[in-house]
């Protein structure tokens, strides 16, 4: 069974508990993803099914992208994200999962379940180490009055005469793919397609999230 669905990532916000405990919660725009295309272990070597989800024109498709969206009779819609989703054999002898099915956030989620959400982190350019490792930085004292946020040393000596690789330096920060496990579904409305979900997900606002039903 399907426990995949896409959303976009509204807004963050706070809510109170029954109890009165306040919790930060985010607001997310899912669904209906539309089956694009379906990967079978005969033909392509793995079992999944891509959905597509939002909406953009036409004319910023390439023709190898229209030619395939026109199989699922999808060229006159085109979906703005493409994304492949793993499913089981099961799934696919099922024989539900064809181009052109629609998915909606009642088909897979609701209130109480658990869930995990993947998503991009916000980018933050090329950033130093105090920012980026958490480096303490350097002194002002004995003569150094430059190395607040300098790394300090990152040599060994004549053995092994080199630089690990892997040694935590200056670099890009952030635009990784991160995964937040263990959340809750809060609250569902199925008219707007609007789920509610406890904690916080990567990313800006209206950035694509995959949202995986867990239990």
């Amino acid at each position: 069974m399907i426990n995949t669905i896409l959303g976009l990532k509204l807004d963050q916000s706070q809510q109170f508990t029954a109890s009165g405990k306040r919790i930060p919660v985010t607001r997310i725009l899912t669904g209906p993803c539309v089956v694009v295309d379906v990967k079978t272990e005969n033909k392509d070597g793995y079992n999944a099914v891509c959905f597509g989800f939002g909406n953009r024109r036409q004319i910023t498709l390439t023709r190898p992208e229209l030619g395939r969206l026109k199989k699922a009779g999808l060229d006159k819609n085109p979906p703005r994200f493409l994304k492949e989703i793993k499913v089981s054999d099961e799934d696919i002898k099922s024989g539900e999962l064809k181009p052109g099915k629609l998915f909606h956030l009642a088909d897979i989620l609701k209130e109480g379940d658990t869930i995990q959400v993947t998503g991009i982190s916000k980018g933050k350019g090329f950033q130093g180490v105090v920012k980026r490792h958490h480096f303490k930085g350097g002194s002002r004292t004995h003569g150094q009055s430059d190395r607040e946020r300098a790394p300090g040393s990152i040599g060994q000596t004549t053995t092994p005469g080199r630089v690990y690789k892997g040694k935590r330096m200056a670099g890009r920060m952030g635009n990784d793919r991160v995964t937040i496990k263990n959340l809750k579904v809060i609250a569902i409305d199925n008219e707007k397609n609007l789920l509610t979900i406890s904690g916080l997900t990567p990313g800006a606002k209206n950035g694509l999230l995959i949202i995986r039903k867990i239990n």
